[in-house]
């Protein structure tokens, strides 16, 4: 257990520091592809590996963009960015998420979802019912007058495993009886938005993750099956990390047989329903017996 808890500290470690040295690039004119490259490769130099691709959200997209190469996108001033990034040591992971707003001040829509975060933190601690942490963000979204996203949520993280079975809601529902341990870690994620709060898939789909072993026809899709397995096990995984190593045509052909059989599974871009704003914050928490600590 003492070794777990080092890694998981030292990952959120890690995930604090290239939170706060990111921050400089983030300035109208910016390329998306360089900031989520700069922010894995940063990973890696301070000693860990990506949980998951850095998903780089912009305005009415609440989560699961990732630029791909030769992707043009860029901010804008104003513009709304969640930047959700992970971190693992060993398979012990730590889990995070910032909005900014491009060129400009924070504002009352990611401060309710700031104070989200904090009011469910403040909530944890082992013997706590799931449910009251819903019920605090929910109470201090609706507060600033905005929505919470029913349909996101926040998860219970294992070794390697980044969503581990147990949500956290973003609303208040009385079902949620599941009851904070000591030494469960959760990554707790308030989304507030503009929009009606809920959130709808959409194209493209950038980010995906290996399931399991299927038989497939084609030797190209067993071949990068085989890659995918190898290099990024059970977490999520980005279409950019194939780049490079198979050609665009075969990537593309090779995914969608691959997530037709069941063998990996597609995370679409995520979108608020009626193209409300949307922000997001996020912690990784260990439970401990009177609250928690907060690693990232």
């Amino acid at each position: 257990m003492e070794e777990a808890l080092e890694k998981l500290i030292r990952a959120g470690e890690i995930a604090k520091r290239v939170k706060e040295e990111v921050r400089p690039m983030i300035k109208p004119g910016a390329k998306l592809y360089d900031i989520a490259e700069f922010v894995e490769n940063r990973i890696v130099e301070l000693g860990g590996k990506p949980a998951f691709p850095c998903n780089l959200s912009i305005n009415e997209v609440a989560a699961h963009y990732t630029p791909y190469r030769g992707d043009e996108s860029v901010l804008r001033e104003g513009d709304y960015l969640k930047l959700d990034l992970g971190v693992h040591v060993d398979g012990y992971i730590a889990d995070t998420a910032l909005t900014f707003r491009v060129g400009m001040d924070e504002d009352e829509l990611m401060l309710a979802a700031k104070e989200a975060l904090e009011a469910a933190i403040a909530t944890a601690r082992a013997g706590v019912k799931i449910s009251e942490l819903g019920k605090a963000i929910e109470e201090a979204i609706r507060k600033r007058g905005f929505n919470p996203i029913v349909n996101l949520s926040g998860h219970k993280i294992e070794r390697y495993k980044l969503h581990a079975g147990v949500s956290v809601p973003n609303i208040y529902r009385p079902h949620d009886s599941y009851v904070l341990q000591e030494g469960d870690v959760f990554a707790i994620e308030p989304f507030a938005t503009t929009g009606a709060g809920q959130v709808i898939e959409a194209e493209p789909t950038l980010i995906y993750m290996y399931l399991r072993d299927r038989p497939v026809r084609m030797p190209q899709a067993r071949k990068v099956l085989a890659h995918i397995k190898k290099e990024y096990g059970t977490l999520p995984f980005a279409y950019r990390w194939l780049q490079g190593k198979f050609s665009d045509g075969q990537i593309r052909l090779a995914l969608g047989q691959l997530v037709r059989v069941g063998a990996v599974y597609p995370y679409p871009v995520l979108k608020e329903i009626r193209g409300g704003l949307v922000a997001q914050f996020e912690h990784t928490i260990i439970v401990e017996k009177d609250g928690v600590r907060v690693t990232t």
